[in-house]
C-alpha cells in the first residue's frame, strides 16, 4: 500500500480540503430482543449493560429520540449552511423511517451502507456476510433510489469483507482510520486494490455518548482544531476531514449548537469542498488513472 505524501492531484476548484459530513442512521436497527436478538443493545448514555435477555424499553426510546427530535435539527442545519452529507445508513432504519430516506433523496445526498442492521458482522461466515451486504444494498436502493457505493461496518469486519464488497460492486470502503486522505489498499483474494476513504473516531460525536466527561464544548474545539490543521496542510498535501454524527447524539438540544458553530466556522473559510464520500472516491480514482 502506497499513500500520497504530497498534493499530487487537486480537489475541484483547487480546494484546500474535502470535508465529509457523515450522518449515521442506526436508530431502529440496533440489537433488540423484539428483533430476535439474544440481548438488547448494550450502549446508552448511562453506560448500562443488561446481561439478562430482556427488552430495554428506556434505551429503545433513547434511540427513537434520534428519529423524532435529532434528525430534524441536523437536517435543518445541513440545509441552513447548504452542506452536502453522506448518510451511513442501516437499511432497516430506512425501512422503518422512510421519511429519512426521502430526505436523503430530496437533498441529493449520498446513502452509504452501514449494514442491513446495526449489528456486528465479524462472526458471520462468507455466505452470511455476503447476504448481509447484498440485503443492505437491495434495501437501500429500494428506499432511496440509489445503490450504495460505500460501506461502513459496525467497527469489526472479516478478512472477506473487502473482497465481497468489490464483488458486489462497491466503490470504496470506510473501515480504516489510518490516514487523512484516500488511498488504495490490497484486497485478500483479489488482484485489484480497493479505494479506502479513512473514517475518524477521534472527532466523532460518539465520544459524547460513551464518555459523559467529553462535553460539547470539548467536541467543538477538537473538531475545529482538526479542521484547522488539515486546512493548513491542504495547501501542500491532499487532505480530507471526516466528521461523524449521530441523530441521537449531536441532535440533542444541549449539543446541536456545537454542530451549528462548527458549520458556521468552516463555511466561512474559502477553499472548502463539502463533498459526498462517493465524490471524493471518484476524484481520487480518476486522479490515479491519469
Amino acid at each position: 500500500m502506497t499513500e500520497q505524501s504530497t498534493k499530487s492531484y487537486p480537489w475541484p476548484n483547487d480546494a484546500r480540503i474535502a470535508l465529509s459530513m457523515v450522518v449515521n442512521v442506526e436508530e431502529g436497527s440496533e440489537y433488540n430482543i423484539a428483533d430476535g436478538d439474544k440481548g438488547p443493545e448494550p450502549v446508552d448514555e448511562l453506560q448500562v449493560t443488561l446481561k439478562k435477555p430482556m427488552r430495554n424499553y428506556g434505551n429503545e426510546s433513547n434511540y427513537l429520540y434520534g428519529i423524532k427530535e435529532g434528525a430534524p435539527r441536523i437536517i435543518r442545519l445541513l440545509d441552513k449552511f447548504n452542506v452536502k452529507a453522506t448518510w451511513t445508513v442501516c437499511a432497516k432504519s430506512l425501512e422503518k423511517y422512510p421519511h429519512i430516506a426521502q430526505t436523503i433523496k430530496d437533498r441529493g445526498d449520498e446513502a452509504c451502507s452501514h449494514g442491513y442492521r446495526w449489528i456486528h458482522q465479524f462472526k458471520m461466515d462468507e455466505t452470511q456476510e455476503r447476504q448481509f451486504i447484498r440485503d443492505a444494498a437491495d434495501s437501500i436502493e429500494q428506499t432511496t433510489g440509489q445503490r450504495p457505493k460505500g460501506w461502513l461496518s459496525r467497527y469489526l469486519l472479516t478478512d472477506n469483507t473487502r473482497r465481497i464488497l468489490q464483488e458486489e460492486g462497491y466503490l470504496y470502503h470506510m473501515d480504516d482510520y489510518s490516514g487523512d486522505q484516500p488511498f488504495y489498499a490490497d484486497v485478500d483474494g483479489s488482484d485489484k486494490p480497493m479505494c479506502i476513504l479513512p473514517y475518524a473516531m477521534d472527532s466523532n460525536d460518539m465520544k459524547m455518548w460513551v464518555s459523559a466527561s467529553f462535553t460539547p464544548d470539548m467536541w467543538l474545539k477538537y473538531a475545529k482544531d482538526t479542521f484547522d490543521t488539515l486546512y493548513e496542510e491542504g495547501g501542500e498535501q491532499t487532505r480530507m476531514m471526516s466528521l461523524g454524527l449521530h441523530l441521537r447524539i449531536i441532535g440533542r438540544p444541549g449539543r446541536v449548537w456545537a454542530l451549528e458553530e462548527f458549520l458556521r466556522y468552516v463555511s466561512s473559510k474559502p477553499g472548502v469542498w463539502f463533498a459526498s464520500r462517493e465524490e471524493i472516491a471518484e476524484q481520487f480514482i480518476a486522479a490515479q488513472e491519469e
